[in-house]
């Protein structure tokens, strides 16, 4: 018995922050953004607007590309760093805003590579036997824990939530995947501190060493693409579309550098949106599958690299 995605659906929030918007409230303009990321522009969530939000829009585009019922599904798994509270787990508040009474829930913590640990995890779970029909959601609001004032950070992330429905399959659709983590590197991107109950307990907001992220990332993701293609008995000629974590673009282009797969195969959304976590990959492919790039066939490489550090990817037949 084998996986296969059948739909995805993604949803970035109203509001529109620019480069130029940052320059008004921290020391930055829009070039150096750009030449240093990338990035021109990313979503912010809302007031009032939560995690559970942005995942539930995600995961009913999603449904409605796929032709089932939310009563179908039966497994539903969020990627979440910023979660709505502390418990119950986004999935579970997820799960009733969404009505899917018959899908066991619950969250997985990777950081950026938390959508790629939740399809490799649903994966085995599927393809079991044990459930059929799984919603699996990366959804992030970045914008909650960044320091404002720090122009290494802010100028980076943004918010939103991307979503696939993986079903059983008679034919493999998920060839591959490999996860690594490495606890001894945890300093170099993490939030040190928390809140609780209106007490501010160390630093509750993203802090990065940006020169040995770039490096951690650049080294390990072109890594584990190729492992995952030698599980599959396939090498990076046969991708027809890489589509990394949207974090930087010279680390994505790096990566594709490494791997060998030209810059036309590679899905690119960063520049519009920020780094969105572990909604990065799955807000990528829903907009390469809605646009029409990623066609039923294709072999789609996933990546991501996060903080923990976590790395992994799959490898997909679409």
């Amino acid at each position: 018995m084998f996986t296969k995605i059948i739909a995805t659906g993604s949803y970035l929030p109203e509001k529109v922050l620019t480069n130029d918007d940052l320059s008004k409230i921290v020391d930055t303009s829009d070039e150096w953004i750009r030449t240093r990321s990338g990035i021109r522009s990313r979503h912010i969530a809302a007031d009032g607007e939560e995690t559970s939000d942005l995942a539930v829009t995600a995961a009913t585009r999603a449904l409605a590309a796929s032709g089932l019922s939310v009563l179908d599904i039966d497994l539903l798994v969020v990627a979440t760093t910023t979660p709505d509270v502390i418990f119950p787990s986004t999935a579970c508040i997820v799960q009733d805003k969404l009505g899917a009474k018959n899908a066991v829930a619950f969250d997985i913590q990777a950081v950026c590579s938390g959508f790629v640990y939740a399809l490799s995890i649903v994966d085995r779970m599927v393809s079991t036997g044990q459930y059929k029909n799984a919603l699996v959601i990366g959804a992030e609001i970045y914008s909650r824990i960044l320091n404002w004032n720090d122009r290494t950070t802010c100028v980076l992330f943004g918010d939103g939530a991307g979503a696939v429905v993986v079903t059983r399959s008679e034919t493999p659709g998920i060839l591959a995947t490999k996860l690594h983590s490495d606890g001894s590197r945890r300093a170099i991107l993490n939030v040190p501190g928390h809140v609780r109950n209106g007490v501010v307990y160390g630093d509750p907001h993203v802090h990065m060493d940006g020169q040995a992220v770039f490096k951690m990332a650049v080294n390990v993701m072109a890594d584990v693409c190729n492992e995952t293609l030698a599980m599959a008995n396939m090498t990076a000629a046969d991708i027809d579309w890489l589509v990394p974590h949207q974090a930087n673009v010279r680390i994505i282009d790096a990566t594709g550098k490494k791997l060998g797969v030209a810059p036309e195969k590679t899905v690119v959304t960063v520049q519009g949106q920020g780094n969105t976590s572990a909604a990065s990959i799955p807000l990528a492919l829903d907009t390469a599958v809605r646009d029409g790039r990623i066609k039923a066939g294709d072999v789609v490489q996933t990546v991501g690299v996060g903080g923990g550090f976590t790395w992994g990817s799959a490898l997909i037949r679409w």
